[in-house]
């Protein structure tokens, strides 16, 4: 059995959906047990108003709650008690083998880095999301905010974090790399791309493609985009918009008239496959890539179903090993370093 700590109090629709988010990952994924961490009276009451195996269930007592206005390290350190801080700590002794939250993403960041740990050789963790692409295929952008300012060595670390993703979670066998940039020519950057693209093209465990322009993220060029947290968040947050954007002018204009609402019940089949391969969160969330357990951040205003979608991809990043190859990748390079020096 794979067992999955989830942050009960964590996101916009907590704990309702959380609860039901992770009761769905349980009926289609027989294999997993979840580890429920919040208030055991409250959470209690709710599994008993719904069908669920208990024998495939944990509540783990955690009656504190770490809101999205508070200092995520000093909220990490102080409320050790609260539903984030022991899904972690279920990870870091081994009661658990990864962890869900769609809470803080500061306090689930600081959370992975002092609660969890980082593995040897990793300057900083980074979130990583899964996003649609044309090719039907996704794209992970690595970081997508966890480190606003990088250094070059950073983006390296995050493109081999990533090419093992790919590989581990995803089965790309050779997944190309791209950086993001503001145009495709190799000297094209700011002070860190351009000192970048260098580590990245000669780095013989990656296939690096080249830059890769915003306007060409989701064509499915490459199947990871490397970045610094502050571009990588403003991708992320501009195709959210966009799809948005262009998904409510699309319901708008086949609803205008009775010729476009018999247009678009002709066309339903063809608009629903369309939403469902748009939209981000049958992806699951945000894998925090560099921490020495499996740890994903769902979106603050995940529902059920994209819980649920979260869970899966933290079981798949179990089964596929994910830690142990970024330790062996990442370590042996740093030890190799320790011994140059």
């Amino acid at each position: 059995m794979i067992r999955i700590a989830v942050d009960v109090y964590g996101g916009d629709n907590a704990p309702e959906c959380v609860v039901d988010g992770a009761l769905e990952a349980m009926r289609e994924m027989p294999d997993i047990q979840i580890l429920f961490c919040g208030a055991e009276e409250k959470v209690r009451a709710m599994l008993e108003a719904r069908p669920h195996d208990e024998a495939r269930v944990q509540i783990v007592d955690a009656p504190e709650i770490i809101t999205n206005h508070e200092s995520p390290t000093l909220a990490i350190r102080r409320k050790l008690n609260s539903s984030l801080v022991k899904a972690m700590d279920a990870v870091k002794a081994g009661q658990a083998d990864a962890a869900v939250t769609a809470g803080s993403t500061g306090a689930a960041l600081a959370g992975g880095i002092f609660r969890i740990g980082r593995i040897r050789g990793i300057s900083r963790p980074a979130l990583a999301p899964l996003l649609p692409t044309a090719k039907k295929k996704p794209v992970l952008l690595i970081d997508c905010g966890a480190n606003v300012d990088c250094k070059p060595e950073y983006l390296l670390q995050f493109a081999l974090m990533g090419a093992a993703y790919m590989r581990g979670v995803m089965g790309v066998q050779n997944p190309k790399i791209g950086l993001l940039n503001i145009g495709a020519e190799d000297e094209k950057g700011n002070e860190l791309t351009k000192s970048a693209f260098p580590l990245l093209k000669e780095e013989k465990r990656i296939d690096f493609f080249g830059n890769v322009e915003a306007r060409d993220a989701l064509t499915g060029c490459v199947d990871v985009i490397v970045s610094d947290g502050f571009a990588g968040n403003t991708l992320l947050k501009s195709t959210e918009g966009a799809a948005k954007l262009i998904m409510g002018m699309l319901k708008e204009s086949l609803s205008a008239s009775a010729r476009t609402k018999i247009g678009a019940a002709l066309a339903m089949p063809a608009l629903r496959a369309l939403k469902n391969e748009m939209d981000y969160e049958q992806y699951g969330g945000a894998a925090l890539l560099g921490v020495t357990g499996v740890m994903v951040k769902a979106h603050g205003s995940s529902k059920a179903h994209a819980y649920a979608c979260a869970i899966r991809q933290a079981r798949t990043m179990v089964e596929g090993k994910l830690v142990s190859i970024i330790s062996e990748q990442l370590g042996a390079q740093s030890e190799k370093k320790d011994a140059q020096e």
